[in-house]
């Protein structure tokens, strides 16, 4: 038995070996094409279900490499398959395509001056969290894999997502709607693999985290309802503005007195308030909009149920009232175990020794969990950040910036497991 599984190993290493030397010069020719793919992307950004241009721009690029192209996939989706000269399973990797509504600082010959209109105010549109990165590498292993067909065992199914940042309020979108649509049928996904570009991880480096890896994620929306009057008769009507600053009070110490924080993370954020129209004039009504971030499903089910209790018992307590809407917008993102273990011995030959670290669950959400509530999934995350950097920007933020030597790690990473998870 001993001869055997020296045997077995041996096969494989020779495998790897065969297949290194001989994709090493496509990696290679790829690198300038998925950079400047990238900053064509950034420089021309667009917003959740209106991801038009970006959608053609990679339907033309799949298309010319022989790859069956289906376009109009959850509005502006784009999805390619491309089946290998073997049989065997089916893998899907997936890339987001939407930018934000944030207008960027950043001095860069690609800079994105776009400006679009959202939620009924004008804004400049960013590719503020990375998805020109997710987007311009998946394009590279495509045109990658469509060179090696002989080295594919199988089916690679390309997913580009639209509206990862949510759909826009009153529409459908993203990746739930895609798996309402059948993306993980027709031929049926045996697994997904996923990437997330961070700018606070150096390049070179990839990140992963086994099971729950980031936050589920819910939008609330609350409506006060105060009474109108002169800014300087404040004792003739309610305030619906004071009563909105003590509901966000009061909800933090859901977070801070309420919830189990050693077990898990949570957060509450109040990211939008709307009231008023005057500075004299206390207005009729106020308006709050948030995000909420668990990683456990009985502390969302408690918070969750707080809220709902203290919004409109706070309201009354000032004189006014309010009601809260809350509404899930994306799951745990869960790392299938066994999955992950036995992907990781690929990104660590990838990156190199050293260079795959494993990293603590964190509070930012991805609805890469929708495909994975139906089929094994593994998402990582990819150094973004200029070695010897001490400052990184947030994702979101109009100073966000991603490094492009980074990149290429990304393809490599995504080709390779690709082929592996095939062929084993």
């Amino acid at each position: 038995m001993k001869k055997i599984a020296s045997l077995i190993v041996f096969i494989a290493s020779a495998i790897s070996y065969a297949q290194g030397p001989s994709l090493e010069n496509d990696y290679n020719a790829i690198e300038s094409k998925v950079i400047e793919w990238r900053h064509d992307i950034h420089q021309h950004p667009e917003l959740s279900n209106r991801e038009f241009k970006t959608a053609e721009k990679i339907a033309a690029h799949l298309k010319s490499l022989g790859i069956e192209v289906q376009t109009g996939v959850a509005k502006t989706g784009v999805v390619g398959l491309l089946k290998g000269n073997s049989p065997g399973k089916v893998v899907a990797l997936r890339a987001d395509i939407d930018a934000l509504p944030v207008t960027e600082r950043n001095d860069l010959p690609y800079k994105s001056t776009v400006t679009s209109e959202f939620l009924g105010e004008k804004v400049g549109v960013m590719h503020a969290c990375g998805h020109d990165t997710h987007t311009a590498i998946l394009m590279g292993v495509a045109e990658i894999l469509s060179k090696n067909k002989d080295k594919i065992k199988g089916t690679v199914k390309f997913i580009f997502q639209p509206a990862e940042e949510g759909a826009p309020p009153g529409e459908e979108g993203g990746a739930l709607l895609m798996v309402k649509e059948g993306v993980l049928q027709s031929p049926k996904v045996d697994a997904i693999f996923g990437l997330h570009i961070n700018s606070a991880t150096p390049v070179g480096t990839i990140r992963y985290k086994s099971g729950g890896s980031m936050a589920a994620a819910q939008r609330f929306v609350i409506q006060v309802k105060g009474k109108q009057t002169h800014g300087s008769q404040p004792w003739a009507g309610v305030d619906p503005i004071l009563i909105s600053a003590k509901i966000i009070d009061g909800l933090q110490t859901i977070i801070s007195r309420e919830s189990e924080l050693t077990n898990e993370a949570a957060v509450i954020t109040v990211g939008k308030i709307t009231s008023g129209v005057r500075f004299n004039i206390i207005p009729e009504s106020a308006e709050m909009i948030g995000t909420i971030r668990t990683l456990d499903y009985d502390m969302q089910a408690l918070i969750s149920k707080r809220m709902k209790e203290m919004v409109p018992a706070l309201a009354k307590a000032y004189g006014g009232e309010a009601t809260i809407d809350i509404q899930n917008t994306t799951e745990i993102t869960y790392n299938d175990p066994a999955l992950t273990a036995q992907m990781v011995p690929s990104l660590e030959r990838v990156a190199g020794e050293g260079k795959v670290e494993v990293h603590k669950a964190i509070t930012g959400a991805e609805d890469f969990s929708y495909f994975q509530k139906e089929v094994p999934g593994f998402y990582f995350f990819l150094g973004g950040m200029t070695p010897g950097n001490t400052q990184a920007y947030p994702h979101h933020t109009p100073d966000f910036k991603i490094d492009d030597s980074g990149l290429l790690l990304g393809v490599k990473a995504l080709t390779e497991i690709s082929l592996d998870y095939l062929n084993q």
